[in-house]
């Protein structure tokens, strides 16, 4: 199992609409990836380690799939339409990472 985490840092003035991305854009990634996608999680950051600091990141997700070739044979060919949704709610450039899940 792997798990695909797409994370938008937390940035001074940046525009994240939480609301769009959980409420159409992933069922957007969903849909279009299918039996790919196994589930998703997604995240709006609250705080960061040491009281009082922000949260790193403003939001993320993570995606889990069998393995990298599932999550590129269910992704690769909607990554354009699924991209191309990312300013309907932020301006942010997001960071990924693709990790294997060792304890679920």
């Amino acid at each position: 199992m792997i798990k695909v985490s797409v994370m938008y840092p937390n940035t001074p003035g940046a525009r994240f609409n939480h609301e769009y991305y959980r409420d159409t854009h992933m069922p957007l990634l969903k849909k279009r990836m299918g039996n790919s996608c196994k589930s998703y999680t997604v995240d709006k950051g609250l705080a960061g380690g040491a009281a009082g600091a922000p949260a790193t990141y403003v939001g993320m997700c993570h995606i889990f799939c069998d393995s990298v070739e599932a999550f590129q044979a269910g992704f690769g060919p909607h990554a354009q339409e699924i991209m191309g949704d990312i300013p309907n709610y932020t301006d942010l450039s997001p960071v990924i990472q693709i990790s294997e899940v060792v304890v679920g």
